[in-house]
């Protein structure tokens, strides 16, 4: 298993531009737009491992992940005509992924955030590092124990980018909730590696 460095802090996904190159995408999108099987199914083909983990990171169990990337895919492909050519195609394809998630998590409620400004404050801006090395996997399963509100400012964060602010506006709390949760979710996370790294 392929082993990757891990620090709270650090966390970050990047893409290079898409794996297939603009132009490859281009084509792909333009064909799908006018109802072409094929090119509907390679974008399928292309898109779903990485937006299937996209899913999972949010939600937690892979059978609502499976029910959110089928979502994800029919929004997707109702939105084709959306899609400007400007910026990554992957890159606005996993926009709309993470908005299935929220609707999910939204429709069922487990985003409850409160607005404990005391709770925000009375936690260390500054999280001790954890520097053990961890798999792509295990880190995943670790990220998809924490509570869902959690789960998900963390996510937003540290995977997608968000500020608090967009966090906020986006979640419906505020900025010193999302911090709070965001903190929570950092030292839980240390928790469980440090629990890792005994066994």
């Amino acid at each position: 298993m392929k082993r990757f460095p891990f620090k709270l802090h650090l966390i970050t996904w990047t893409t290079d531009g898409d794996p297939a190159g603009a132009d490859a995408w281009a084509g792909l999108v333009n064909e799908a737009r006018k109802g072409d099987r094929k090119a509907q199914k390679a974008l399928f083909d292309a898109l779903a491992p990485k937006m299937m983990a996209v899913c999972l990171r949010y939600v937690g169990d892979r059978e609502t992940a499976e029910d959110l990337l089928q979502e994800g895919f029919i929004t997707l492909f109702s939105k084709l005509d959306s899609y400007s050519g400007a910026g990554s195609f992957e890159g606005w394809a996993r926009k709309i992924f993470v908005n299935t998630a929220l609707m999910h998590l939204r429709k069922t409620d487990a985003l409850k955030l409160s607005d404990d400004i005391s709770e925000a404050r009375s936690l260390s801006d500054e999280t001790p590092r954890a520097d053990q090395q961890l798999g792509y996997r295990q880190l995943l399963g670790l990220i998809a124990s924490l509570p869902a509100d959690a789960r998900t400012v963390f996510n937003m964060y540290v995977v997608e980018g968000y500020t608090h602010k967009e966090i906020a506006e986006e979640l419906g709390c505020t900025e010193a909730t999302s911090r709070s949760k965001l903190q929570r979710a950092r030292l839980r996370l240390q928790q469980l590696i440090l629990q890792e790294k005994k066994v």
